[in-house]
């Protein structure tokens, strides 16, 4: 009888080692979610996400496409956020910079961060960010107006993929959020412990 105990004890006890490294694994496997996926989106262009580049292209491309611009804003951001252009013509390849106007309409200083995407989605991979606001925070004092840039091209090999032959029209698309003050207090000391 204890020796069929003690085998029981044994079995519960790996059970409760699998199921706890079981756990271990999924909350590990749930925090590199996130990072794997923007990663995923970057290399292969998925959801409309751009790539960004050191430079302009190699060499222009003989389709013309024409770039429109979208700006929102999300919810209970204080801000007047709009593209100074709504769209532009260029060739695969060419180089464009488009700039969008910012103003804070508060009486307090709001740091935003914008996140992006184009579309149709399967483009993604083939828009180039040379330069753009969205690489960075953006700090409006209160009723500061801004033109920010952004600096892009679209790949010259989309015309080799026959699934963008159809492609003639892209949207670049921006939405800005307000960072949490909480977050922007403990970036500003993070900054001033720097600068010292």
């Amino acid at each position: 009888m204890s020796g069929e105990i003690k085998r029981s004890d044994r079995r519960n006890r790996k059970l409760v080692f699998a199921c706890v490294g079981m756990v271990g694994l999924m909350l590990g496997a749930s925090y590199a979610a996130v990072p794997l996926y923007d990663l995923f989106c970057r290399v292969t262009g998925y959801g409309g996400t751009t790539q960004q580049a050191e430079s302009g292209a190699d060499h222009l491309g003989k389709r013309m496409v024409t770039v429109q611009f979208d700006a929102n804003v999300a919810r209970g951001m204080p801000w007047d956020f709009r593209p100074a252009q709504r769209e532009m013509k260029l060739r695969t390849g060419e180089t464009g910079i488009a700039y969008y106007r910012a103003t804070n309409n508060t009486d307090r200083t709001v740091v935003g961060t914008a996140t992006f995407n184009v579309t149709p989605l399967k483009v993604g991979y083939y828009f180039n960010k040379i330069d753009c606001f969205c690489f960075t925070e953006q700090v409006l004092e209160p009723g500061q107006t801004v033109d920010m840039p952004v600096q892009f091209f679209v790949d010259p090999e989309m015309e080799d993929d026959s699934n963008a032959d159809e492609v003639k029209l892209i949207t670049l698309s921006y939405t800005f959020f307000e960072r949490p003050p909480e977050q922007a207090e403990s970036s500003t000391i993070q900054v001033s412990a720097v600068q010292e």
